[in-house]
Parts: C-alpha cells; sequence; structure tokens
C-alpha cells in the first residue's frame, strides 16, 4: 500500500513542483524575516516556556479554567477524543445549530470532528481558503500549513466548478469566488469553531494567528464560539508569548508577522449587543502521557509551524499525501504515535531518511530524527522484525561471518562486475542498479592491504576504524588516510577485529545488534589503545561517539563497560577535522598544490551531527584546489544508509536533484567525506554517463603531498 502510494505521489509531478518552488522561496524568505533577530535566543526561549508548560500541565490546566471561567468563558477539560465530539453536539443541540463555520484547526482535524457533526445533520464548512479547497475534493491536506499545495489552479477550479458552481481557472477570480460563497456561510452560521495557537494561562486568553482574516469572522459573527485547544499549546504567562509571536509567522510561511493575531479572552458582546458566548475545550489525547515519557516529552516544543516539512527532502518528493495521518512529515509522525498508537506510525516512520535538516530549523529545537529512531526502537521491541531481517542482522552480528560473506562476494560478482562498478543486478535485485551504478566489492579489502603498508616509527598512534565500505569497496580511501598522517609523522594501526560499526541496526531500531556491533568495537579498539580512533565515514563517526552510546544504555551493559565506551567515544575524531587540524599545525604541507575547480558535497551526519563543514572546504583548498559552491551543497544526495535499499524510488529522485546541482557549477570534480555519498553520487554519475568525478577529500589531499 506504502509503495503504491509512493509510485502514485512521485509520478505526480505538481506535488514536487509545487513543494520544491515553494521550499526554495522559503529558505531564502525565512532568512530575510529573521534578519536582526537572534534565531538561537528565541529557539531556547520557546524550549524554555514549553518545557515548562509541559512539567506542568495540571496547575497550567487549572490556572487557565479558573482565569477563562472568571472572565465568562465555559472551559471543558477532557483526555478523550469522543468526550470532546460530544460536548460540541450538545452545544449544537442546545442552540439548535443548523450550521457551522470553522477556521483551521489541526486539533478538530485529529478527532474527526466534521464527520461526527455532519452524521448529525450539521452543515459544516471550512473558511480557510485551502481548507475549503480540500473539503470540497472529499481529501486531506497535504501539508499542515499549505493544506492544498498539491493541487494545480485548474485542478481546483475543477472542484469548484463541480461542488459549487462554475468559474475559470483565474487566481484572482477564484479568490474572489470563493470569497463570495464563504460570506453567505458566515452570515448564517449558527456556530464557530476555531483551534487556538496558544492558550495563556496567566489570562485565560486564547491567541490565533491567520493570514486570511477567516478566523475573525469565525470569531464575530457566530452567536457561539467553541475553541477545540491540545493542552500542548498552553503557556503560563502573556510574557511567554513573545518568543513564539517571533518565530511561529517566521518560520511558518517567511512572514515577520501574520495578518491577523487575535486575542480571545472571555466572554464578549456579539455585533447585535446580546451577549456571545465562548466555549473553550482543553483536550489531552495522549498530550499528558506524552509529557510523562522522558524522551519524548520534548516533542511538546512544538509551535506547529510546519517547517520541518519545509526544508524535508523526501517531503518535498510525496508530500503529506503519503508521508503523514492527520498531522504529517517527520513531526506529524510523531505526534502520531501518541495520538493514534504506536502502530498506526508502523509504515510512515520509514519514511524519515534521517538526514536532519529539520533539526537546524526547528523553533522548539526538536531532534526529529532521533525520536524518530526511538518510535522505530519501540516498534521493534513491540512488533518484532520480520524473519528476513532478522536473518541479514544475525549475519552482521558475527564479524567472522559477516566479513567471510563480504569475500565471498567478492569473488561471486564477477558475472555483474565492470571496472569499478556493478551496472545490472538481475531479477528482484535489479531496480538497485536501475538508476545508479553499485561499488564492486574490492579484491583485496583495506584490512589486508594496511598489513603490506610499510609505515615509518613514529611517537603518535591512530587506530583506523574504517567502516564497511572502506573496508569492503573502497580501500584507497584508507590507503590515502595513512599516507597523509604517515606524512605529519603519525602512525596507523587497523584493530583486525573491527566490524560494523551498528548504524544499519539502530538505524532500523535493532538495538541488541547494535550494541553488540558497539561492543566488538570497543574490545578491538581498546586493546590498541590509540591516542585518538579516526573514522573517515561520518556516520561511524557519529555511532561510535554518540549513539552507540544510546545502544549501550538502552540494553542496560553494566556501568564499568559504559564508562570503557564513553572514554573510547572522547578519542574518537573525524578524519576531515582531524587533518584539518594538522594542517593548520603546520605538520601538513602540499608540494603538488595543483590548481583545480572543485565542488563540495556535505554529508547530512558530517555537517548536522559533527558540525564540521569549514575543515574539509579549508583543507581541500589549502592543496590548491578553488571551490564553486553548488547549490543545496548540504541537502541530502538521497543515501540514507539501508533508506535506498527499501526505498529506492525516493532515493534516486533525491539523487537526480543532487546530480543536476553538481552539473549546473560545470567542475568536474566532487569532493565530500562520506564512503556511503560518494556510492550514491558516483553511482548515479556512473549511471547517467555525466563526465564528473567523485572523491573523498582524502584522497585529493593525499595526492597534493
Amino acid at each position: 500500500m506504502l509503495k503504491e502510494e509512493i509510485k502514485k505521489a512521485l509520478e505526480n509531478p505538481v506535488i514536487t513542483k509545487a513543494l520544491t518552488n515553494f521550499y526554495e522561496a522559503y529558505v531564502v524568505a525565512r532568512e530575510k524575516a529573521y534578519t536582526g533577530l537572534d534565531f538561537e535566543k528565541i529557539r531556547n526561549e520557546i524550549v524554555r516556556v514549553k518545557s515548562y508548560a509541559a512539567e506542568n500541565f495540571d496547575k497550567l490546566i487549572k490556572k487557565f479554567t479558573e482565569q477563562a471561567t472568571k472572565r465568562g468563558a465555559k472551559v471543558f477539560y477532557t483526555k478523550d477524543p469522543k468526550e470532546v465530539i460530544n460536548y460540541i453536539l450538545e452545544v449544537a443541540k442546545a442552540h439548535n445549530v443548523k450550521t457551522i463555520v470553522k477556521s483551521k484547526s489541526m486539533a478538530t482535524e485529529e478527532i474527526h470532528l466534521n464527520k461526527h457533526l455532519q452524521e448529525a445533520g450539521i452543515e459544516v464548512f471550512e473558511t480557510d481558503l485551502g481548507e475549503w479547497i480540500i473539503q470540497l475534493a472529499g481529501q486531506r491536506p497535504s501539508h499542515m500549513v499549505l493544506p492544498a499545495i498539491h493541487l494545480t489552479r485548474y485542478e481546483v477550479s475543477d472542484i469548484f466548478t463541480k461542488k459549487v458552481d462554475a468559474v475559470e481557472p483565474d487566481i484572482k477570480k477564484m479568490v474572489k469566488f470563493a470569497r463570495k460563497n464563504l460570506r453567505e456561510k458566515f452570515l448564517k452560521a449558527d456556530l464557530g469553531i476555531t483551534g487556538a495557537n496558544i492558550a495563556v494561562a496567566e489570562t485565560g486568553s486564547i491567541v490565533i494567528f491567520t493570514n486570511e482574516g477567516n478566523a475573525r469572522l469565525v470569531l464575530t459573527l457566530p452567536k457561539v464560539h467553541i475553541a477545540v485547544v491540545g493542552i500542548e499549546k498552553l503557556v503560563d504567562k502573556l510574557e511567554d508569548i513573545d518568543p513564539i509571536v517571533k518565530a511561529l509567522p517566521r518560520n511558518a510561511t517567511a512572514q515577520p508577522i501574520t495578518t491577523y493575531v487575535s486575542f480571545i479572552t472571555g466572554e464578549r458582546e456579539h455585533w447585535d449587543g446580546t451577549k456571545k458566548e465562548v466555549h473553550i475545550i482543553l483536550f489531552d489525547n495522549g498530550r499528558s502521557e506524552m509529557a510523562k515519557d522522558p524522551v519524548f516529552k520534548e516533542a511538546l516544543q512544538c509551535i506547529r509551524c510546519a517547517s520541518c516539512l519545509n526544508v524535508c527532502p523526501v517531503f518535498r518528493l510525496i508530500s503529506g499525501l503519503v508521508f503523514g495521518r492527520v498531522y504529517t512529515g517527520g513531526i506529524g509522525t510523531i505526534l502520531t504515535a501518541w495520538t493514534e498508537g504506536l502502530k498506526a506510525t508502523k509504515d510512515i516512520q520509514n519514511l524519515c531518511i534521517q538526514c536532519g535538516n529539520c533539526v537546524k530549523i526547528c523553533p522548539g529545537k526538536i531532534n526529529i530524527p532521533d525520536l524518530i529512531l526511538e518510535i522505530r526502537r519501540r516498534l521493534a521491541e513491540e512488533e518484532g522484525l520480520p524473519l528476513k531481517i532478522r536473518a541479514i542482522y544475525s549475519v552482521v552480528n558475527n564479524r567472522r561471518l559477516f566479513h567471510t560473506a563480504l569475500r565471498m562476494a567478492s569473488k561471486l560478482q564477477a558475472p555483474f562486475k565492470q571496472g569499478a562498478f556493478i551496472r545490472h543486478l538481475p531479477l528482484a535485485f535489479s531496480e538497485l542498479t536501475q538508476e545508479r551504478s553499485l561499488p564492486a566489492i574490492a579484491e583485496t579489502p583495506f584490512r589486508d592491504r594496511i598489513k603490506k603498508i610499510k609505515q615509518p616509527e613514529a611517537k603518535q598512534k591512530v587506530a583506523f576504524f574504517a567502516g564497511c565500505l572502506i573496508d569492503f569497496a573502497y580501500p584507497e580511501i584508507g590507503e590515502a588516510l595513512v599516507k597523509l598522517l604517515n606524512k605529519a609523522g603519525i602512525q596507523v594501526v587497523f584493530p583486525q577485529d573491527q566490524t560494523c560499526c551498528g548504524a544499519p541496526a539502530l538505524y532500523n531500531g535493532v538495538m541488541d545488534v547494535a550494541a553488540n556491533n558497539m561492543l566488538q568495537n570497543l574490545k578491538a579498539l581498546e586493546q590498541e589503545n590509540p591516542d585518538f580512533i579516526l573514522s573517515a565515514c561520518p556516520t561511524c563517526t557519529l555511532v561510535l561517539k554518540k549513539k552507540g552510546l544510546l545502544a549501550l544504555r538502552n540494553q542496560k551493559v553494566s556501568s564499568e563497560v559504559l564508562a570503557k565506551a564513553e572514554k573510547m567515544a572522547e578519542k574518537v575524531v573525524d578524519t576531515s577535522y582531524f587533518i584539518n587540524k594538522l594542517i593548520k599545525e603546520g605538520k601538513l604541507t602540499f608540494s603538488k598544490p595543483l590548481e583545480e575547480d572543485f565542488t563540495y558535497h556535505d554529508p547530512c551526519h558530517l555537517k548536522r551531527s559533527l558540525n564540521i563543514w569549514q575543515e574539509p572546504r579549508e583543507s581541500l583548498q589549502k592543496a590548491g584546489l578553488k571551490l564553486k559552491e553548488m547549490f543545496e551543497s548540504d541537502v541530502c544526495c538521497g543515501m540514507g544508509g539501508s533508506y535506498s535499499l527499501k526505498f529506492p524510488e525516493i532515493s534516486v529522485k533525491i539523487l537526480e536533484r543532487k546530480l543536476k546541482n553538481i552539473q549546473d557549477t560545470g567542475v568536474k570534480l566532487v569532493c565530500t567525506d562520506c564512503p556511503g555519498c560518494i556510492m550514491q553520487i558516483r553511482g548515479g554519475a556512473d549511471k547517467k554517463g555525466l563526465d564528473f568525478k567523485v572523491r573523498h577529500s582524502l584522497e585529493i589531499l593525499a595526492e597534493r603531498l
């Protein structure tokens, strides 16, 4: 089912074009909107405000209820979505409501309110333009802020013509058409329903941000107003809204402020002179349980700006129609796990490629990729793994068996091997080589090659953790590192018992295998007692330095073992940083600084997880190369480890954009510091017959010594 939905989305050029055009404009406009503001300071304030609220939900619910009630509003709190529906139906019945108008509200979509109201014989009209279009079309939103972005003006015209009346596919005419038709709904409505962006406990106020002004009509024209508010919207004091007011419009739509910001405090007069009835429903639906979870409480810092969707390379290809349910994208997957249950995320959680692009932009500082990894871990724990997957990990879990299998594969690949590539695989594996060539497994892995390298005596000793790709597919990268370090007077040792870093298991939630890989590597590396442990793969670096420790803690290893692992982690350094340091210290100089243009692709884990991006550029320029930056240099290439095996159709679309961005620079050399990215970009370039080389920075630097 998921694969079919992906295929359908990828075959629809409108989705990708609309989301990509928005993304490109959004990134520039958002940066401009934050001019003169300290984004990190704003983020820290949001974290402070929202984390306090999550830790004090009971207190804030009580305080909000008291203050809002004192000001004439009726407040109802419930944990059960069914009680929200029943409460609204009772209010509607008491006021003989025939027609309801609504402004945009994710909370009401979460409980499928419209369906229940319509079943009770009540007319319900969404009045946000995008939401109204979606309602008429019988679809669900494709984006949390831009619900109809997947539709063309021609499709919208067709929807209006079929469901309301004929209108030309002219945007101005359609907006005028919508305004005229919705005005009639406002005037005859008996009840208005809104959500809220913020609920202030100190004053009992709700705050609503809109651009179209429809929420103000929903608030003012009907005699009864019901606001449905998730308790995560609560803040303690009025002053606490300041960082949210600054961040929400800038992150959502790249505006300094939305067109309308409405504060609603208690009962107020209706336009006809009578008192307007105001009901505020504070509802929970798993939020208080999330607040008690030491891992997932972080997600309650979300302000629903959807900026994470705007920068997600997967989302911009398939939209929330595939990547999500009511709540979409990575953050939507996390929210779904609590509002609908963990099982509801079984398919969609796989769609996160773990690039981390969302983390840098999130105003609530939510580490969405890490929380999705936790969903994977819990799913694997609760649901178990398919037999085929478990069988694969049983091989990876056994170093001797795993490495024997790789050595055998280097012999068995002969019928498919063409030079350094495998360009075609048969039958069920054909999709893997349809759009990119795969690297041939090296006849002699690095672990055998290093034994033949004669190294000078040196005072400093580093252990090299090669990772599977460098060891068995790209041993020349390891040889380049040895050459560079020997030149700097450093000896390189290669612990022969090292195995997979554990990333494949860890990123699929299989923590027992990830922890076992970590323990095997700990044992192998600590025997050498090196000054440093170097890795030329950012993912391996990240696992050895940080994420592997999480796997060990999850498996509850002894405090003694954990202390050893933490001590080892302190020694782990990525080669791109280490080599740059040697160059700055004058321990590495280049006698062949050949001038050559190059562009640089930032590996996701190197830049966003390890915060290394300037160093490799500096090193390459010191060696005489001239940098020509590509567009979106730090956007994922689509590799994502096993992601490219699970979703090759998505992976390849992301790759195509990366290849185009490289071609647009006109350079003939692409440098990067991740063997996975090399595999992806080099394989794609080979398949398309493109005339640029893809090299690891270490190779280029070693050639210029």
